[in-house]
């Protein structure tokens, strides 16, 4: 009898946490179909950078696909586990103009990917990336999954919006989801946008950090590995139709994560201390009782590991930047 290999589909594969991923199904046995659209967010040979590694894989195939737009049903045959982790990202960016991009890529392709899946026979999870935005402004911490979702910015209000849709297609036809709250992942990879890869780099430069506040706003941060770790045990996990929270058990303030980098750079950039950003909530920090409950989820990484790990990636990409090699 020929071995059959499960098959998962991973949405946003360029991306940070997506790239993380594939690999880690990969080392799990699975054959991965990664999907991306190069939105212009941030550099496509970022991007590009995140998925070359992958496309030399025995296992891996790669569609570039717009799933707000193009057809779907293609990529989900004989799919297994879908993992979506494509959206807009983006705080800050989510206000004005530009709001068009994220009811297009987190609300329409999330709606459009479940409509898909729904005919899919195969599936055994639907595991959905949101996001820590959600709650916005909490007015007790820790964050429970039992709290009033109030988001304050855009990006949130998208991201809730499909973690509903995730929800009413479970509630309707059965679809078997599980929606993972993101908070503030970090490590190799991470978004140039993102505060720590803009802080380490800003640190080996030896130029000055802006910083949107005091300093003193806290944040549960979050290693990768652990947030991959989550997705799979997630989607192995018999129950469906809920919502966890997905944290590092490492919340600390600005201030704080900005002088344990000096340490691990050996830089004293200077710090420009600015306004706070419209959309910016004063403090994170979840309780992950709900997913330590439903797959044994418990993050392993400590924080000063995860940022020295970081520290070293940029430190290399970095290099090579400045080599013109991309």
């Amino acid at each position: 009898m020929a071995f059959f290999r499960k098959r998962a589909l991973v949405t946003g594969v360029a991306g940070f946490v997506g790239s993380h991923l594939a690999e880690r199904l990969l080392a799990e046995g699975l054959d991965v179909t990664g999907v991306d659209c190069f939105t212009d967010y941030y550099p496509i040979h970022i991007k590009q950078a995140n998925l070359a590694p992958l496309l030399s894989r025995p296992g891996f195939t790669f569609e570039p696909l717009d799933l707000s737009q193009d057809p779907i049903e293609p990529v989900l045959e004989d799919v297994s586990y879908v993992f979506h982790q494509a959206g807009q990202p983006g705080v800050r960016a989510s206000w004005g103009r530009t709001f068009q991009s994220y009811t297009a890529h987190n609300v329409d392709a999330t709606q459009r990917l479940l409509e898909a899946a729904k005919g899919c026979g195969n599936l055994e999870k639907l595991v959905y990336a949101s996001s820590s935005s959600v709650y916005g402004a909490a007015v007790e911490l820790p964050m429970t999954e039992r709290s009033l979702p109030r988001p304050l910015s855009p990006y949130g209000v998208t991201k809730l919006a499909a973690e509903h849709l995730c929800l009413l297609y479970h509630a309707n036809f059965g679809l078997p989801v599980m929606c993972l709250r993101y908070f503030t992942v970090y490590g190799p990879r991470q978004r140039p946008d993102m505060a720590f890869n803009k802080f380490i780099t800003a640190l080996l430069e030896d130029r000055p950090i802006t910083i949107y506040g005091d300093g003193e706003q806290t944040r549960d941060f979050t290693y990768v590995d652990d947030v991959v770790e989550a997705n799979w045990r997630a989607a192995l996990c018999p129950s469906a139709g809920e919502v966890c929270n997905i944290a590092g058990g490492s919340r600390s303030s600005v201030n704080a994560v900005l002088a344990l980098l000096r340490d691990l750079t050996g830089s004293s950039s200077r710090i420009v201390y600015e306004s706070r950003q419209d959309g910016d909530p004063e403090h994170t920090f979840a309780d992950t009782s709900r997913a330590r409950s439903l797959f044994d989820y418990q993050p392993l990484v400590a924080q000063e590991v995860g940022l020295r790990n970081e520290v070293e990636w940029r430190r290399q990409t970095l290099s090579r930047d400045l080599a013109g090699v991309v």
